[in-house]
């Protein structure tokens, strides 16, 4: 059977995540496959480099799927995309791959990007697409937060209690902060890059970065909760909605 590699943007919204849901609830995977069985009738499990959560985005997921006709891909894109209509969710790319090619346990190292912006005025064009405060944050303060989680880390304070990694230790390759203009306000965009990441460990990362930024903690705070390896020490988890993934890496990248 042909496998084929998607590279896949998604608006999270109105989904219940990546995976497909046994409760019939619509998930991103069961918009694909569905779209998949339209164009070869029959079951269709596709699989994907990371099962984002509920309101999470993505502007380069990839999955691969496993076929029985040998379709040339800038056409089998073009079909997925036009049987995906109405939902949120585009096939960007396309590529024919080797049978041993696996979207999650190939994978080199994976980034994500979460968008934060600072403003009192509601957030119109963004909203649903970015966490907002209401206070501009000390980008400084929140970089040298940052600084402390670079490495390898036992990250048990920064994953949820449903994770279900068999270690918490992982090396955060990555963090960088930058501040850039937004109407009315600031935007602060947080990039990470590692080989894998925890459940919820961007949005853990993200929202004691955000008690940082604010003054209620300090820099020194991050690695004292870094150090207790107990979830109870982590700041508040960021909302999922400002949280996209941005990128996979792979040890030849199947859309050169």
């Amino acid at each position: 059977m042909p496998r084929y590699a998607l590279q896949i943007e998604y608006d999270g919204g109105p989904f219940a995540g990546w995976q497909r849901q046994a409760q019939g609830q619509p998930s991103v995977q069961g918009a694909i496959e569905a779209a998949l069985a339209r164009l070869e009738p029959g079951p269709h499990t596709i699989a994907a480099a990371g099962r984002t959560d509920a309101g999470v985005h993505a502007t380069a997921q990839v999955a691969h799927a496993d076929l029985t006709r040998d379709w040339d891909p800038f056409r089998l894109a073009s079909a997925l995309n036009a049987h995906l209509r109405p939902d949120p969710v585009a096939i960007l790319a396309c590529a024919r791959v080797p049978d041993d090619l696996h979207a999650r346990f190939s994978a080199t190292g994976r980034r994500y990007t979460f968008r934060l912006v600072a403003r009192r005025a509601p957030v119109t064009h963004d909203k649903g697409l970015v966490w907002q405060v209401l206070n501009r944050l000390d980008l400084d303060a929140m970089r040298a937060g940052a600084a402390e989680l670079i490495g390898n880390h036992d990250f048990t304070t920064f994953r949820s209690t449903l994770c279900q990694a068999k270690s918490p230790v992982k090396t955060l390759d990555r963090i960088e902060i930058g501040e850039h203009p937004y109407p009315g306000g600031v935007e602060y965009r947080f990039d990470l890059a590692a080989r894998s990441f925890l459940h919820n460990q961007v949005r853990s990362i993200v929202g004691t970065l955000e008690r940082v930024g604010a003054g209620a903690w300090t820099p020194q705070d991050v690695r004292a909760a870094l150090e207790a390896r107990n979830r109870a020490a982590c700041g508040p988890v960021s909302p999922p909605q400002g949280l996209y993934l941005v990128g996979v890496s792979y040890p030849v990248d199947p859309f050169s």
